[in-house]
């Protein structure tokens, strides 16, 4: 009984067989239907590989929420060369809370010589290659994402040589703490002294000729990271400049020096880097593999059915050599009647 079971049950198994082969003696080769294989086979590796490589790489998904984190304090790291010395220049932030941050908490006054080194030149060309390349390619800011470029990258080298010129600018470099309210970052002449109702630059032994003010608009964009390589938070920012030349002679007031008046977005960016999931691949290489041979069967059986319509219609090829080999059968056959002799 256990033996009739089994055997019961390959034969069902057998009736279920959804690929079913042909025997060989069934099957009639050809040079067209080879080309056609070989062109599929070809068409197939190409394809694996390029999804292949599509699923080894990465991508970034931007997600978009408000930011409820308004209690938290902002890092303004500062390096800004100043071609006046350091004496005569002063650095805080004003927010619009009236809140000033004075520039002892955290940043460094240091004399400096103004033009750059080699070294220092080639580090502020790279810079202004990556800026310029990420304002016309998003797709940079994702490579940048991938490859977690730190800050020691984006620091100034020290030089390389030794000037022999004494300082005559100010490097103003460190890092402040600033709340998430819009706010006023600048750098005038003279040094700031804070008072009750805001503060003010001593400015009275310093010349004002030729002098001009900078301003720098900037939002900042909260924005959360998490890559493979780096997991943090951290900020965006749009920046749109202008300049001016201060000449109250002609109605051109203002006081000198460089402005950057930001502002906090109220909006969160969380930066996810994905990646295609395995079973996505394989049901996308299966969709590769099965496409093309049915694709290029159906175009094969197509272009056979119009050569043969072409050439029956026309008596071209197999067809001619099959209608003279039918005449001339019929010929043969009419003088071996011909030809025969009387039988009485």
């Amino acid at each position: 009984m256990r033996r009739l079971n089994r055997k019961k049950t390959l034969s069902l198994v057998k009736e279920l067989d959804a690929f079913p082969k042909v025997p060989e003696s069934y099957v009639e080769a050809s040079a067209s239907r080879g080309t056609v294989s070989l062109i599929a086979f070809s068409v197939m590796a190409v394809l694996t590989i390029m999804e292949f490589l599509v699923y080894r790489d990465t991508w970034m998904k931007y997600q978009y929420e408000v930011d409820k984190d308004y209690t938290s304090k902002i890092q303004l790291n500062i390096d800004i060369t100043v071609a006046m010395r350091c004496q005569y220049v002063g650095a805080d932030v004003l927010d619009l809370a009236e809140t000033m941050v004075t520039s002892a908490e955290g940043l460094v006054y240091e004399p400096v010589i103004f033009d750059l080194s080699p070294r220092q030149r080639l580090w502020q060309r790279m810079l202004q290659q990556i800026q310029s390349r990420l304002q016309e390619e998003h797709s940079l800011q994702d490579l940048l994402f991938k490859s977690a470029m730190r800050s020691s990258v984006t620091a100034l080298p020290p030089r390389e040589d030794s000037p022999t010129q004494l300082p005559n600018a100010c490097r103003i470099h460190g890092h402040l703490d600033i709340n998430k309210v819009a706010g006023n970052f600048h750098i005038t002449v003279g040094k700031a002294i804070p008072h009750p109702r805001g503060h003010a630059h001593l400015a009275a032994l310093v010349s004002h000729d030729s002098n001009q003010m900078y301003q720098y608009f900037i939002t900042i964009v909260p924005t959360k990271l998490n890559t493979r390589k780096v997991y943090c938070d951290t900020h965006q920012f749009s920046v749109t400049e202008r300049e001016r030349v201060i000449n109250h002679a002609t109605g051109s007031h203002g006081v000198s020096g460089i402005f950057m008046k930001y502002d906090i977005s109220s909006l969160m960016v969380t930066v996810t880097e994905d990646h295609m999931p395995l079973w996505k691949f394989l049901v996308r290489l299966c969709g590769i593999i099965g496409g093309i041979f049915t694709t290029t069967g159906m175009i094969h059986g197509l272009a056979e059915f119009f050569v043969d319509l072409v050439c029956c219609r026309f008596k071209l090829g197999i067809y001619r050599d099959q209608e003279t080999g039918h005449m001339d059968r019929i010929h043969s056959n009419h003088c071996t009647e011909t030809l025969d002799p009387d039988p009485l």
